[in-house]
């Protein structure tokens, strides 16, 4: 086996790379089942595309900062093993695409040059930690919760509570009221509150979108800030133990609050805290890198076009909190842009600027920390690179996933009909450029990466058929979405499918109806009062399949007739067990919990060796051809199958060996003892299947 080594100079992360390249290589060579292979790289970053043979690189930037010599650095790598193509995602990402899966682990080496992860922004894990773009310059912000959504990030990043849970989850932050992070569509969202002086949050839990979007709900009013992590900690280990592993559709946090109601969820964290290293996690917020601005005025330009650039002001431009500065939006079409335009943005902001940008939620670049003197200036170089478009966080700046582009689950494109609706309402509603309360989302599945189900406007991907069984791209047009803010919101209704080449007049009788008779009232305030029918009655016309043309069958974007081509989903990391590969990672997270006992990090040891033990119970429950589904269900079928028979005998229940991790502190005594009990059953189990098989 070819060895790989790096310049990196974390061991940490050293190991995790060189175990990425370790892992395709004995994938390569029919040592890793393609389903287990494909857990691993998840984790990793590395995302199957469409395309076969390539793959998507996400990369995890934590609330969207992204440092001037991060963004260089990103920019090299694009081009080195991509096609210098950048594209912005809805939780704050970067993602490169058609990407060798070979040089991924040196693509990840490259990137930690300048402290940029790869780890765990896919999978079954805590993905990116979102928050507010305009964190920490918001003139209406309670404070500045950049110092606390890093914090999160780094507590949660290659912990053992949330490696290999049933799916994804999500987290976000807001600095104020308004919830531009978006709380309530959120596993947990923290809003940003102050009571008596001390700073905190109000906490959502529970929330989503995909094809059953759910409100989150108020897990606490007021939980200070030395609190968060603890919490979110007992929020994690409750999720890992008790929620869907074998339906993929239901393992969501959402799905096990809708189960057992949100007082028992609170229960079980309550009863979770004894097993918590921590109760207490205070964040020095005063020992944040902040965004320092520079002193350096930018140099006198001359404004070819002053009616332009007040328009552009207006638009693009952000008033900060901080007296003298602004922040400049720039609306990135698709949230797609190259590496030479992201260089010479790199330089422009680490001289005049503070060295940094924010990706947004809706796919754009914010410049924070521009001073008044720098704004013609900024104007002017900007404009060169095409970065001064109008309708920044605007009706005309229209969020979309990458869909049939790329997605192994796209159904229809979404790519090709924004930039259709974009053209649309610049030709026909320009007065939408400066209008920022109507929101148009589209995704090209049901999964909602485009966020559609919480837009005022959205349209679904989808396919119809006709009576002769001929199929065509569709989309599901969705009304009525809404961020209310402080945690509520309003999820979209369904009102009509329609064939994708008429989305645009869709979209046109919409906007018509509304100018026409809304009365200055916001879009869901007037959808609401009108009533999904109403909707539904001058637009259903348009899904009637009888009267297809043949441009019809033919996706935006696209020159060839439609066919439906649905992939694997990778979205949720999905895995295959093998009962042998099984026992041999339940010896792995013993090694890993010997390790951090030796570090003397006693919780993650004590949960390294309880995932041992259920992943051993789990692997002797499947050789029985006993179903399994969560980590709960695992420790009481295994007493039901083994031990209430005395097939094993392990002189206490399964259950009261594994709960021990709830009725213990993590102290170094119980982590030794807890982990030789681990060394100790997997020992019996191995031997209970060696005498099964001979």
């Amino acid at each position: 086996m070819q060895s790989f080594r790096t310049e990196i100079e974390n061991p940490i992360v050293e190991r995790d790379i060189i175990e990425l390249a370790t892992k395709i290589e004995l994938f390569h060579n029919g040592k890793i089942d393609e389903e287990k292979f494909r857990s691993l790289r998840l984790a990793r970053g590395v995302y199957g595309q469409r395309q076969e043979g390539v793959q998507m690189i996400r990369i995890k930037l934590p609330y969207g900062k992204v440092t001037s010599e991060q963004l260089h650095r990103i920019s090299e790598v694009s081009d080195e093993y991509s096609r210098g193509r950048l594209h912005i995602t809805t939780r704050q990402d970067i993602q490169i695409h058609y990407v060798d899966l070979n040089r991924t682990p040196e693509l990840w080496a490259q990137l930690e040059k300048d402290d940029i992860t790869l780890r765990e922004a896919c999978g079954n894990a805590v993905r990116n930690v979102t928050a507010s773009e305009t964190a920490g310059i918001d003139v209406n912000e309670a404070f500045d919760v950049s110092p606390y959504a890093d914090a999160v990030f780094k507590f949660f990043l290659r912990n053992p509570i949330c490696q290999e849970m049933g799916r994804k989850f999500k987290v976000s932050f807001s600095s104020s009221d308004e919830d531009t992070g978006l709380s309530y569509l959120h596993d947990l969202g923290f809003i940003a509150k102050i009571e008596n002086g001390v700073r905190g949050f109000k906490v959502m839990v529970a929330g989503g979108l995909g094809s059953q979007p759910r409100q989150a709900e108020v897990l606490y009013e007021f939980l200070p800030s030395d609190k968060i992590i603890p919490t979110m900690e007992g929020v994690l280990r409750i999720f890992d133990r008790y929620g869907e592993r074998k339906s993929r559709a239901k393992a969501r946090l959402k799905f096990l609050l809708k189960d057992i109601g949100l007082d028992a969820l609170k229960e079980l964290i309550t009863q979770e805290q004894k097993a918590i290293a921590l109760d207490s996690v205070p964040v020095d917020a005063d020992a944040y890198p902040y965004a320092q601005p520079t002193d350096t005025i930018a140099p006198e330009v001359k404004i070819k076009d002053l009616e332009a650039f007040e328009q552009w002001k207006t638009s693009n431009v952000i008033t900060q909190k901080q007296e003298g500065y602004y922040a400049i939006g720039i609306k990135v079409l698709l949230g797609d842009f190259y590496t030479d335009k992201a260089r010479l943005l790199a330089d422009l902001v680490k001289e005049y600027a503070a060295g940094e940008i924010r990706l947004s939620l809706r796919q754009n670049i914010l410049i924070p920390f521009v001073s008044e003197a720098s704004l013609p200036y900024f104007y002017d170089r900007l404009s060169v690179l095409g970065f001064t478009e109008l309708g920044y966080n605007k009706a005309v700046d229209i969020t979309a996933c990458p869909g049939t582009d790329t997605c192994n689950l796209g159904i229809a494109s979404s790519t090709g009909i924004a930039e259709e609706l974009e053209r649309m309402i610049k030709a026909e509603y320009p007065q939408y450029v400066n209008n920022q309360d109507l929101v148009i989302k589209i995704s090209g599945c049901m999964n909602a990466c485009g966020q559609h189900n919480m837009a005022n406007i959205g349209f679904q991907g989808m396919s119809i058929r006709t009576k002769d069984k001929l199929v065509a791209p569709a989309l599901q047009v969705l009304l009525g979405g809404g961020n209310k803010g402080n945690g509520n919101g309003i999820f979209a209704d369904k009102v009509v499918k329609v064939p994708s080449r008429r989305g645009p007049e869709a979209l046109r009788r919409i906007l018509n109806d509304y100018e026409a008779n809304a009365k200055g009232e916001a879009f869901e305030v007037y959808y609401e009062k009108q009533g999904k029918t109403y909707f539904y009655d001058f637009l259903k016309d348009l899904s009637s399949v009888e009267d297809l043309t043949q441009e019809d069958f033919i996706d935006w974007g696209e020159t060839k007739v439609y066919e439906k081509a649905i992939g694997i989903g990778e979205c949720a990391g999905v895995v295959i067990d093998l009962i042998a590969t099984l026992f041999d990672e339940s010896s792995e997270k013993i090694a890993n919990a010997k390790e951090a006992l030796g570090q003397n990090v006693f919780s993650n040891a004590i949960y390294h060796a309880y995932s041992s033990m259920v992943n051993s119970a789990k692997a002797l429950l499947l050789s029985e051809d006993v179903k399994v589904n969560t980590q709960a269900g695992i420790i009481s079928q295994f007493d039901e199958y083994f031990i209430d028979t005395k097939k094993i005998d392990l002189g206490v229940t399964f259950s009261e060996l594994v709960y021990q991790i709830k009725a213990y502190a993590p102290k170094e005594d119980f982590a030794k003892r807890y982990i030789q009990n681990a060394m100790v059953f997997l020992d019996e189990v191995k031997a209970f299947r060696n005498i099964k098989l001979n």
